[in-house]
């Protein structure tokens, strides 16, 4: 077993999300945002088979894609005296940031088995 955790842009998810859906793979969903530029993207949890990594892995690379972006950098701390505005620039975005990790237990707990 296997746990796909897969971190992508808000841009893509949706396309994502609803193939996952129509190929009855299951996912927990956590937004969260990037570091660098402090953008939306969304972290998707896929918990599976060994034997079902590569079509979710193939599902990612059809759903996830990269594009060009122009970035507002934040301006620095600000010192008495100072005023320093970066420039925008453009940086390249989108895709998906992937771990696969092995899972050595897995069990799905509903309201029947509550004691």
């Amino acid at each position: 077993m296997k746990l796909i955790i897969a971190v992508v842009q808000d841009e893509d998810i949706e396309a994502l999300t609803t193939e996952l859906i129509d190929n009855n793979i299951r996912f927990t969903k956590v937004s969260t945002s990037g570091s660098f530029l402090r953008m939306g993207n969304t972290s998707l949890l896929i918990g599976l088979d060994d034997d079902k990594v590569a079509g979710v892995m193939a599902i990612l690379k059809r759903t996830c894609h990269r594009r060009t972006q122009i970035a507002v950098p934040y301006s620095p701390a600000l010192e008495p005296g100072l005023l320093y505005m970066p420039e925008n620039f453009e940086v390249e975005v989108g895709g998906a940031i992937v771990f696969v990790a092995n899972v050595s237990r897995f069990e799905r707990i509903t309201h029947d088995q509550v004691a």
